[in-house]
């Protein structure tokens, strides 16, 4: 499934920043969409995730900063992030869950930097 992010860039401690991704329409049903995040010469680590049923799931590291909301009608998920810290700095990849042919398939955004300085 096609992923287009946007957002992300530069930002002071403190700061905030939005991430928006939105995911080209398919027949397959949406089983889930959020983010990851990766640092180099670490894994890919799951930050937010907005289930299908509602359920959403954050990293203990960003919750009660970051919050994420997504349009099930438009397909698209929204990262909003506050009270940024440098140790968020990484790259924010969309993550998208779909029901394919009786499978769960993934796929992950090409990623959008997101650097926020001391």
């Amino acid at each position: 499934v096609q992923l287009v992010e946007s957002g992300g860039g530069l930002a002071e401690a403190g700061g905030s920043l939005t991430l928006s991704c939105a995911a080209a329409r398919t027949k397959f049903e949406t089983l889930a969409m959020g983010w990851y995040r990766q640092v180099p010469g670490h894994e890919r680590d799951a930050v937010a995730i907005r289930s299908l049923d509602g359920n959403t799931y954050y990293a203990a590291s960003v919750k009660g900063r970051f919050t994420i909301s997504r349009d099930a009608d438009q397909n698209t998920v929204t990262l909003q992030m506050n009270n940024l810290v440098p140790e968020a700095t990484a790259v924010y990849s969309c993550y998208i869950k779909n029901f394919v042919e009786g499978l769960e398939s993934e796929s992950w955004g090409q990623g959008i930097q997101v650097t926020v300085s001391p």
